[in-house]
């Protein structure tokens, strides 16, 4: 008996020799392994300085729009490295396209860089405002565009040596909160000689973008109406305020008989100075969401007449603003896997002993369970699940003209939800940096494989006309100019 337990162990010790052995020389085989382990390495050591140009967007916290200095940060690390960069592009100043090398296969990454207004936070895992500053990146914008900006030049340096052929293209994109940047870029046709386009966001969790994003359309209704003295003469004035009360209630009405999946949103931006004076002038902010576009466009339309029917009903006048209008997000199973297949070979973020206190802190404010801190540290596998997240993103606007591939990355504490103080919080620290550079090189490795293989972009172009079937683009935002100040 024992020398038979003896035969199998050895056995045993002899094929997992082999096996490594095997998985050794596969791997040596593989012509993109060495570019991937070369691509890893010039990213990492940029390391000191990707952090620095992501901690001072962080600290520029730029709204849409009004990104200059984050923009031009961007742009000018890009050109010290030896990209042709063409900037204001689609009628957006802080818009621009970064390009190096030539020919097919065109590969572009997308960077957005934007802040959100009224998220002022420091680094710290306790609320605390940093005095003087309104907006903060609660969304990790910061981290986006710096991770995008890094994966290319870790692209460009290898078409450089050539080690490989092609194009590399990075598109600064502003003001993704809201703008719908990426959608005016689409309608000028800055994708339309690009193959693939891949791109991330800041999150929780390290996983491949495998489910869609909400169609979105809003608007700002104006109303106008006749001031007067809301006490001595009130019958003289129509009051603008009245007008956006009433459109909000028929709006909350409409609720009952609209599909359950809707979302619609809003805020009062302007409902008068004075009390004691009828307001002349009020405005209201709009957004409908719904995961098919078509049915955005039916909802938003019901929103409009509710605003008609108000100023009717109060004797005032109305009209209304298109601000944004983005696309469900198409989702491509080909590059999914190709994606996947590089995340889990990049892995997740380890953090350091005060690291996990820092977490523990930030997860003792939140109001409901929370994951393990460990799951920072692990790749959640590849699942399509064929329905919208909660959120939108104008990245649904490229997806539907070229073939698009996206992750998320752990730059944030377990359990934090997106557009909070906590988000801006650990965006500022090493925990955002680290899950930045897991999502740099996914993305490299990703465009490393798609270079090395034009077969599956062959693959995911065939997937990609299959689901866009006969539709023809068309911006839901119509034919309006870019919303410069739609901040203000």
């Amino acid at each position: 008996m024992k020398n038979l337990f003896l035969k199998l162990s050895v056995v045993l010790i002899a094929t997992i020799i082999s096996l490594s052995l095997s998985a050794q020389k596969k791997k040596t085989a593989d012509p993109a392994a060495k570019l991937k382990d070369e691509a890893v390495k010039q990213l990492q050591g940029n390391y000191d300085l990707y952090k620095k140009n992501a901690l001072q967007i962080w600290d520029y916290a730029e709204v849409g729009y009004k990104e200059v200095k984050s923009s031009a940060l961007h742009q000018q690390t890009l050109k010290d490295n030896g990209f042709t960069v063409e900037a204001g592009v689609a009628e957006i100043p802080t818009a621009f396209v970064a390009t190096y090398g030539n020919g097919k296969p065109v590969i572009g990454i997308l960077a957005e860089f934007d802040a959100l207004p009224g998220m002022s936070q420091d680094s710290t895992a306790e609320k605390k405002p940093i005095e003087g500053r309104n907006a903060g990146h609660a969304c990790g914008h910061h981290l986006f565009g710096t991770a995008s900006v890094a994966a290319g030049i870790a692209i460009k340096k290898l078409i450089e040596e050539k080690k490989l052929n092609g194009t590399i293209k990075v598109f600064g994109c502003p003001a993704e909160e809201g703008g719908s940047g990426k959608v005016y870029m689409v309608r000028a046709g800055l994708f339309n000689d690009v193959d693939v386009v891949i791109h991330w966001h800041p999150g929780d969790d390290n996983s491949v973008t495998m489910t869609s994003a909400l169609a979105n359309k809003s608007a700002k209704f104006r109303f106008k109406g006749i001031a007067a003295h809301a006490s001595a003469s009130p019958e003289k004035g129509r009051s603008s305020l009245d007008a956006v009360e009433a459109m909000d209630a028929m709006v909350n009405m409409m609720r009952e008989h609209i599909p359950q999946e809707t979302r619609i949103h809003y805020v009062i931006t302007n409902g008068g100075k004075a009390p004691n004076i009828v307001p002349d002038y009020a405005e209201v902010y709009y957004y409908v969401r719904h995961p098919k576009k078509e049915d955005v466009k039916t909802i938003f339309e019901r929103v409009v007449k509710a605003a008609q029917g108000a100023a009717l009903g109060t004797e005032t006048s109305m009209e209304y603003e298109i601000i944004g209008g983005t696309h469900d997000l198409l989702l491509n199973n080909t590059l999914g896997e190709v994606m996947q297949r590089n995340l889990q070979d990049v892995g997740g973020v380890s953090y350091t002993a005060a690291e996990v206190e820092f977490a523990k802190k930030i997860q003792s404010t939140f109001t409901f369970k929370v994951p393990a801190i460990a799951k920072a540290d692990s790749v959640s596998p590849l699942k399509n699940n064929n329905e919208a997240g909660g959120g939108s993103t104008d990245v649904g606007d490229v997806s539907y003209t070229v073939p698009t591939v996206g992750m998320s990355a752990a730059t944030w504490v377990p359990g934090t939800p997106a557009h909070s103080w906590q988000a801006v919080a650990c965006g500022g620290t090493e925990i955002g940096i680290k899950g930045m550079m897991v999502a740099a090189k996914t993305m490299a490795l990703t465009a490393i494989d798609l270079y090395m293989n034009p077969s599956l972009i062959t693959k995911a172009t065939a997937e990609f006309k299959t689901a866009i079937g006969d539709y023809k683009y068309e911006a839901l935002l119509g034919n309006r100019k870019p919303a410069l100040n739609y901040r203000d």
